[in-house]
């Protein structure tokens, strides 16, 4: 099975290339197309099937670089460029020899963006049906921040591989060496600013970082065409990938425009499917653009991963949507009941609610595993919350078995003796062993004067599915940094920017227990319940 490559040229003239896989006999065939600016050989490979792959499945297979990158012509935009090119690249698709005029798109990150992206407003210029993976409309949300935090480690690291494909493209070996040095040394999370304004000063990334994360001004959000959003489409993300609520997102916003979506969450990061979904991935394609083919089938429209025995089960929504919520008292986490009343008789005395925790710059928090991690998954962080400087709620052990599928939110008064802090918080599950097994983390950056003052303060936490066995505990783990995963806040109101320096100062939180609450909250896009029965696992 050979593969040939072709130009598009696009209505202002630039050249797009494309590598085009066909498969065996006189066709015509379905086609799918992939637009990604890290060179048509790579194909998304890292998590999906190779395009020979596809092409076995009678497909006719185009995997396209984007303008600006690989062997296509143009200045590289980033994002801004793909509606155009997109809808382009469909009505030249639909047109190639083999082809049926069927046509779907396929890919993850960059790859799924640009199949939401099309100026056209129906017909030829968008796909027949889609399968986003791990991508999101909003870039301050869904692509550079949390909680008003840049992501510091990722996005450096996303946008100098980025940058380093631009130095290679115009020949600059010494730009590219010093990226790549300065990625395997680690020293990109101080030099990183530098190096993109050296040798990327246009690109996506630095833009980012000079934006404030923490206003929804300035900050481009994209939109997809209307009638996208009622195209069969397939969404694909993964508990540990940080495009999670984009994906949310885009399932929520489907639904509410008459559209039909399939949404799968795998126990993933980023780059790593654990094999990944090809057969459900073929099965969608086959009954989109083969007609009549053995893969036709219904499928589940909510398909969830399980993390802990990585077993798929289908969305059961409970008629009751009433999440978990916990209190924090002393060192302890404390289910909260709505109208309880308290028990008869003496009462223990209060425990002790209020929690200082100290945030030295010189030895700041590290940030671990999660979806923000350069090590992003679960991880162990027993190690960490021993620390005086982490602050842990731990639950007493449970008596029953509990799947939990929320979006973790606590709220708690803090206050802090300099204007500035962040407020890093973790779940994780504690085995009777006492391995603290990380499960999801969140952030929330505070800057000026009001972080002097006492004020309920809000972290919202990757969401997860949860799944504890009696005898395990559930454990919130609070602190002040997350380095590298965001910067280290200076504690002066100024922008964090990068790690400690001189400047930074020493920052002591006073934090609050009484009236403080984790909720496991529904999540609203799923339309779902925290909790609820699981009818039997998908094979």
């Amino acid at each position: 099975m050979h593969w040939r490559d072709a130009r598009l040229t696009c209505r202002d003239g630039v050249e797009l290339v494309s590598r085009i896989w066909q498969p065996p006999g006189p066709g015509p065939w379905p086609m799918l197309l992939m637009r990604q600016p890290y060179g048509r050989a790579i194909a998304s490979t890292p998590v999906l099937p190779h395009p020979h792959w596809w092409a076995r499945q009678g497909f006719l297979v185009v995997v396209q670089d984007v303008r600006g990158q690989g062997g296509s012509q143009g200045n590289f935009g980033g994002f801004a460029q793909e509606a155009a090119d997109t809808a382009d690249s469909l009505r030249w698709v639909r047109r190639l020899p083999g082809s049926n005029g069927r046509v779907g798109m396929v890919g993850f990150s960059y790859q799924g963006l640009t199949q939401l992206l099309s100026d056209a407003e129906d017909g030829d210029g968008l796909p027949d049906c889609l399968a986003p993976a791990m991508t999101g409309l909003d870039e301050r949300l869904h692509w550079a921040s949390s909680g008003g935090a840049h992501w510091w480690a990722l996005g450096l690291g996303w946008g100098l591989q980025l940058a380093a494909l631009q130095c290679r493209r115009r020949g600059d070996q010494q730009g590219w060496w010093r990226i790549r040095r300065s990625l395997e040394s680690g020293t990109f999370l101080h030099e990183g600013p530098e190096l993109l304004e050296q040798l990327d000063p246009t690109g996506m990334a630095l833009r980012w970082l000079g934006q404030d994360p923490g206003r929804a001004e300035g900050w481009i959000r994209h939109e997809p065409p209307p009638a996208l959003w009622q195209r069969p489409m397939l969404l694909i993300g993964g508990w540990d990938d940080p495009h999670l609520e984009g994906v949310l997102e885009l399932w929520q916003r489907a639904r509410q425009a008459g559209g039909s979506p399939l949404l799968r969450i795998g126990a993933w990061t980023h780059l790593n499917w654990h094999g990944g979904i090809d057969a459900q991935l073929l099965r969608f394609f086959q009954q989109q653009l083969q007609p009549g083919s053995s893969g036709a089938a219904a499928e589940a429209p909510v398909l969830v991963q399980d993390p802990r025995d990585g077993q798929w089960w289908p969305l059961a929504h409970p008629a009751a949507a009433a999440g978990r919520r916990w209190r924090l008292s002393g060192q302890a986490l404390v289910p909260a009941q709505d109208g309880a009343e308290p028990a008869p008789g003496p009462q223990p005395a209060p425990a002790d609610n209020t929690h200082w925790l100290v945030h030295d710059p010189w030895r700041p928090v590290p940030g671990r595993g999660g979806h923000l991690g350069l090590d992003a998954g679960p991880c162990e962080r027993s190690d960490l919350d021993q620390r005086r400087d982490v602050a842990c709620f731990t639950s007493t052990p449970l008596e029953h078995p509990v799947r939990l599928l929320a979006r973790p939110r606590l709220r708690l008064r803090v206050a802090a003796d300099q204007p500035g802090f962040d407020l890093c918080a973790a779940l994780a599950r504690v085995d009777p062993q006492g391995t603290a097994l990380q499960l999801c983390t969140g952030v929330s950056r505070q800057l000026g004067d009001g972080c002097l003052q006492p004020d309920c303060r809000e972290v919202v936490l990757q969401p997860l599915l949860l799944h504890l066995q009696p005898g395990e505990r559930l454990r919130l783990s609070l602190a002040a940094a997350a380095w590298p995963q965001v910067a280290v806040n200076p504690g002066s109101g100024e922008p964090p920017w990068g790690g400690s320096g001189p400047d930074h100062r020493v920052v002591t939180l006073e934090l609050h227990g009484s009236g403080a609450e984790l909720r496991l909250d529904p999540l609203e896009a799923l339309d779902g319940g925290a909790e609820w029965g699981l009818p039997r696992p998908v094979p």
